[in-house]
């Protein structure tokens, strides 16, 4: 093959492959967003302060990545302590959550900056930053649950964990539909405020703040930061509904981005859903009751694994695929509930290492495949040296801002 000539498919070694067409489409793409939630303005004069602070040769995605495994690393300690969401843990525990917390918001703020700052923006550094937010906040929703000891109430603890999730894949299901990211009043930066004051409060005054009663109800104040997040989460889905139902997508006859029909990525995330709810309320050892942070952990990769095909679909403008590997772990859950074929705690950690593992090759692969076709490094500012003219010409007509706007990345 001569070195002007494109290969058909642009593949690591991996096995999963992007075909040029969808890697031409995603390093042509222009991010686009709109709204400004409240906390932004007040934040951004910090963040613009900060990023001047930071080396130049720090690569944006190096610096979105060390977030997510701060924020990862302090959340794992909090799992030790409290490994059903029922136990108190160490004040220490939630104030190193707290800081972990606010590294990866400040951090993830500011990648975009960097990346425009060091003149290294590519599209990669969208869909890096989607893609760690959406592992992210699988550790936020244990982090959040373990502090108040949500583990008390299953159906409210599974019911939080499924809407949360949701709710990340819906907002990018509208953007799928819309094109534009939408940002409201009340966003991720707000509620992520909130969930590092819940962790200072339980290191203040720690844990069984969560369970005085509130005067004249009988309920445990617990639920008040449940009763919040839960209803702006349905508020905000509801949103994303309108959107896509109501006004349809911005593509032929009101499909999508990519063509396709609206309602397209209902099926995969439905799939995880149906699976959710089928294995809490069947299993015979009551693995959500004992084992809520697995349950939590195994079901958030695989939305986390939808989540990112999701937003490279829309990067791509490509279709989104009904099955996906990932789902064969929650369809085994199904299974093995049927068959018996082993206890339901050894099934699920089976299904968190397969799905963890999938997640991780499907992203590995994908860096991979944009770095290779645009000829860049993923956590170097220093370009590849070009082997082929061809190259060059994707490398300098693929860049875009890595985010257009003042917005943090989301």
């Amino acid at each position: 093959m001569s070195a002007t000539e494109k290969p058909t498919r642009a593949s690591s070694s991996l096995g999963e492959v992007l075909s040029v067409n969808q890697l031409e489409r995603l390093a042509n793409h222009k991010y686009s967003a709109s709204g400004v939630s409240v906390l932004e303005p007040i934040l951004q004069p910090y963040w613009r302060w900060l990023v001047e602070q930071i080396p130049l040769w720090w690569a944006p995605n190096a610096l979105t990545l060390a977030g997510l495994v701060i924020n990862g690393l302090t959340t794992a300690i909090l799992m030790i302590y409290c490994p059903d969401s029922r136990q108190p843990a160490p004040s220490w525990c939630y104030f190193l959550c707290a800081l972990g917390l606010f590294i990866y918001q400040t951090l993830d703020a500011i990648d975009g900056k960097q990346a425009r700052r060091t003149n290294s923006s590519s599209p990669l550094g969208e869909l890096f930053d989607h893609g760690c937010d959406a592992l992210s906040i699988v550790f936020v929703f244990i982090g959040t649950v373990m502090t108040v000891q949500l583990g008390t109430f299953p159906f409210l603890y599974f019911f939080t964990c499924i809407s949360t999730l949701f709710l990340y894949y819906m907002a990018h299901w509208q953007t799928f539909c819309s094109g534009t990211l939408q940002f409201g009043f009340f966003d991720v930066t707000e509620a992520q405020i909130g969930v590092i004051l819940a962790y200072l409060l339980s290191g203040f005054f720690g844990p069984s703040i969560w369970e005085v009663q509130i005067p004249y109800t009988g309920f445990e104040t617990k639920l008040i930061p449940v009763a919040v997040s839960v209803t702006a989460g349905l508020v905000k889905i509801y949103d994303y509904f309108g959107i896509i139902l109501m006004r349809g997508g911005v593509g032929k006859n009101g499909s999508t981005i990519a063509g396709t029909s609206v309602l397209s990525p209902s099926f995969p995330i439905g799939i995880w859903m149906i699976a959710a709810v089928w294995v809490w309320l069947n299993s015979p050892t009551k693995i959500l009751e004992n084992h809520p942070v697995l349950f939590a952990m195994t079901f958030g990769m695989v939305s986390s694994k939808l989540s990112n095909k999701l937003v490279v679909s829309h990067m791509s403008r490509s279709e989104m695929e009904i099955m996906d590997s990932c789902l064969v772990g929650p369809l085994l859950l199904v299974l093995n509930q049927y068959l018996r074929l082993t206890d339901d705690y050894v099934a699920m950690w089976l299904c968190f290492l397969f799905c963890t593992v999938d997640l991780l090759r499907y992203a590995i692969n994908v860096c991979t495949a944009i770095c290779n076709y645009m000829n860049i490094h993923c956590f170097s500012i220093q370009p590849v040296p070009s082997k082929a003219s061809s190259s060059t010409s994707h490398r300098n007509g693929g860049d875009v801002a890595h985010l257009s706007s003042e917005h943090s990345t989301h």
